[in-house]
């Protein structure tokens, strides 16, 4: 279809929105890649750069304005993670758009659906949204993976991948051109499994991957450990964002180079930190995780007490139990800690009988004033543990010296591809009670939900 002569998107950039600042490498090269789209001699392209470098701005926000200043007959696909973040770009773009003097539709104008008045627009769908009867001649897919708890769900990815392909491929016009823009937060996310099935005869994409530190054979000419963008964020900030997030999350999410566990989540040189005794004054939390059966080939009952020194960020884990018991015993050893830790605030699990527990404790007498709280698990064990992850691997994890150590160290350093977990699942839900309100306490009794 014809379109109208404007400037090159790099030269556009400027024009359209000032006050921004379109000079930054990484964007230069972005740019190069999107006028190729704009020609026609690219159209399956992925970008993958850390979160806050402008890709959004860029590609979402303006390259859409863009091509339908161009063009205003282009039918657009928005997708992302889910519908409220689609809505809240396409009213950016619509906003743009009627600066930018491109004619809008009176008639069709909501945030899901707004066209011109020659028949192009946006359609802004969330990930498992329908387009029936909606084609595209572009579909720009934006950060289809919300959080680590997405990223780490096979369901969900199962799920992506399944609307990606019977939602979303399906409305392609014919020549359409694909940009998927995201951070990579898995091997298996959306854009792994398409890159996986270029060599099974699939879609071939032109990749432009961006780590936020440089490493070998940079696109963009960088040396090695040189930050994508320094003006944002020099190598002190990024380093700091390593420390906060662990190397597996840091990899991912801003080197773009997901790997998968290697064994195990954590390492056993993390935890070489063991004390007597820990610091007075500390606010200790108890989790359990409790087994449902006592059969050889059960889990096991697990607990342990987890405390942060807020003014050394250290977290302490102390007095580990782990066996197989019984359903009374079970409550009777949880009865023993509420009694003998009154420093101490427990939380347990509610599926299963937890809720029961807690419920029978907090009745008694002799536990009034306590803390007892049941604890509704909604993440899974993996997303939970990344709670306490990039602390260990800091070094600010501290072992309260106990028989129970090794046995603690061997579940941990096999999670979560070793046979049990409930070391591991014990402490996280202790770690997820002490981050509740930020200070390392807990108020009150009752139930929560993490």
């Amino acid at each position: 279809m014809p379109q109208r002569k404007i400037a090159k998107f790099a030269g556009w950039l400027p024009k359209a929105s000032p006050k921004m600042t379109w000079t930054w490498p990484h964007l230069k090269l972005l740019y190069q890649k999107l006028e190729k789209v704009t020609r026609g001699e690219i159209d399956r392209l992925m970008i993958f750069m850390p979160p806050r470098h402008s890709k959004s701005e860029t590609v979402t926000i303006h390259y859409i304005t863009y091509r339908l200043k161009a063009d205003p007959r282009l039918s657009v696909i928005l997708g992302c993670y889910n519908q409220r973040l689609a809505n809240r770009f396409s009213r950016r773009i619509r906003k743009l758009a009627a600066a930018q003097n491109i004619p809008l539709s009176r008639e069709r104008r909501s945030a899901e659906e707004w066209q011109t008045t020659r028949g192009g627009g946006v359609r802004a769908v969330g990930v498992g949204a329908g387009i029936t009867g909606y084609g595209a001649r572009l579909v720009i897919i934006d950060d289809p993976v919300k959080n680590r708890a997405q990223a780490e769900s096979q369901a969900f990815r199962d799920h992506t991948w399944n609307w990606f392909n019977d939602d979303i491929y399906t409305r392609f016009e014919p020549g359409a051109a694909v940009i998927l823009i995201q951070t990579r937060w898995h091997e298996d996310d959306l854009a792994g499994r398409l890159l996986r099935s270029m060599s099974d005869g699939g879609d071939k994409w032109d990749v432009l991957s961006l780590p936020a530190i440089a490493e070998a054979d940079d696109p963009l000419g960088r040396k090695k450990g040189e930050p994508l963008c320094p003006q944002r964020y020099d190598k002190a900030a990024l380093q700091r964002i390593r420390r906060k997030l662990g190397s597996y999350s840091f990899s991912a999410l801003y080197q773009q180079n997901p790997v998968p566990y290697e064994g195990g989540l954590f390492k056993r040189k993390w935890f070489k930190r063991i004390v007597s005794r820990p610091p007075a004054g500390l606010h200790w939390v108890r989790g359990y995780d409790l087994a449902v059966s006592t059969r050889d080939t059960a889990d096991f009952t697990a607990s342990f007490r987890v405390a942060l020194d807020t003014k050394t960020g250290d977290l302490y884990i102390a007095d580990g139990f782990r066996g197989r018991i019984e359903f009374p015993e079970q409550r009777r050893f949880i009865a023993r800690c509420i009694a003998g830790e009154r420093d101490t605030r427990h939380c347990i699990e509610s599926a299963l009988h937890g809720r029961a527990f807690v419920q029978e404790l907090q009745r008694e007498v002799r536990f009034a004033g306590r803390s007892i709280r049941a604890v509704r698990v909604d993440e899974d064990k993996v997303t939970r543990a990344h709670s306490w992850t990039a602390r260990a691997e800091a070094g600010k994890v501290v072992l309260v010296a106990g028989d129970w150590i090794e046995d603690f160290l061997d579940e941990v350093c096999r999670f979560p591809r070793g046979r049990f977990d409930d070391q591991v699942d014990a402490v996280s839900l202790a770690v997820a009670a002490l981050a509740r309100d930020g200070r390392g306490t807990i108020p009150g009794n009752g139930a929560w939900g993490f």
